[in-house]
């Protein structure tokens, strides 16, 4: 159990986070929410005096509220288009193959990283699964968190200002999200709640991918698609969520020397210049063949977390359907090969 002193760290964590947040809004600058809590708590945490923690407690509840949303998104009418994505689907193989295979080569030919690290590192999937993987197989676990952070960290920073100063889309200050507290149908909210905690219950017991995300969602999928529960979930606490993945974001580097952040930085600003262009072909091919908002599918391509591609996706009032389902393929993907090639990297380096 988590005892009160504990919690009582995060809470000011999550309050340092919300100011972070106000200064943006005040600013009029991208994703206030979330990037204000980014930039407040990666500086909070360099004090080491002050009481603060990582709320990373709050994350499990955020990422229901994540998945009950992105399921309201698939009403019927939606759904009856799932089948023109399918072909557009199929480009997400070759595209997370060549984001592993020229991430791995940059590594470990250019930065000398070890090859198991340097697979890892250059996964596009969650950073949580590819730590657990490196403990397994004995790879750097710091160096692959601080990769994994830092390709999360560009992500998540440079997606708000592409989408803000090049598509035009206004994502600054506190505009509505989805249906304010008030004007929610509060009983039906309670039973989505319910069900979605549920669902990841569920998913969590049969050892699900993203289980706190994809159980909620299915959930989600099957009463928002059926008709059953019209309700959203409040724009309060989608806006609560911002803060907790961005102060949980920010506290990532904790612990860890501003030099050796500085190099990681730098040495993963290559891997994400690799990335840039690779999403930037593959959403030129899939533009063209397929004529989708140009968007949406920068979206489905975006090499970040799913959790947080599919917040900004939320914010912005994408195609959230072609989007999740990317991104599910993508995930599926890696984590099926991940482990597989992880465990055949390791025992190559014991034999030789």
């Amino acid at each position: 159990m988590i005892n009160m002193q504990i919690i009582l760290k995060m809470l000011l964590a999550l309050f340092i986070g919300v100011c972070g947040s106000i200064l943006f809004i005040y600013l009029h600058l991208p994703l206030p929410w979330l990037l204000g809590a980014i930039f407040a708590s990666s500086i909070a945490m360099r004090f080491e005096k002050l009481p603060i923690q990582s709320p990373k407690t709050f994350s499990p509840p955020a990422r229901i509220f994540i998945g009950l949303t992105i399921g309201s998104a698939f009403t019927p009418e939606i759904l009856d288009y799932i089948d023109v994505y399918f072909f557009s689907l199929l480009l997400v193989i070759p595209f997370t193959i060549l984001t592993i295979i020229c991430g791995t080569y940059y590594y470990h030919k250019f930065l000398n990283y070890d090859i198991k690290t340097s697979y890892l590192g250059s996964m596009p999937g969650g950073v949580i699964e590819m730590v657990i993987i490196g403990e397994e197989i004995k790879a750097n676990i710091s160096k692959i968190t601080l990769m994994q952070s830092s390709r999360l960290f560009f992500v998540v920073v440079t997606l708000p200002f592409v989408i803000q100063y090049i598509f035009q889309i206004d994502i600054s200050g506190n505009k509505l999200i989805t249906i304010p507290l008030k004007n929610i149908d509060l009983y039906e909210l309670s039973i989505l709640i319910l069900l979605g905690y549920i669902g990841a219950i569920v998913a969590k017991k049969v050892k699900l991918t993203a289980a706190y995300l994809m159980g909620p969602m299915l959930i989600s999928i099957a009463v928002h698609s059926t008709g059953l529960i019209h309700t959203p979930i409040p724009d309060e606490f989608l806006k609560f969520i911002q803060v907790v993945f961005g102060t949980i974001i920010g506290f990532t580097f904790k612990g860890v020397s501003l030099e050796t952040i500085a190099k990681t930085l730098f040495s993963t600003l290559g891997h994400f210049i690799i990335l840039v262009i690779l999403c930037a072909v593959f959403i030129s091919i899939t533009y063209n063949l397929f004529d989708f908002p140009i968007l949406s599918i920068l979206l489905a391509y975006g090499p970040g977390g799913q959790s947080e591609i599919n917040l900004i996706a939320i914010l912005v009032g994408a195609n959230l359907p072609f989007i999740t389902l990317h991104h599910i393929v993508r995930l599926l993907i890696v984590m099926n090969i991940a482990p597989m090639i992880a465990k055949r990297l390791d025992k190559r380096e014991v034999v030789q």
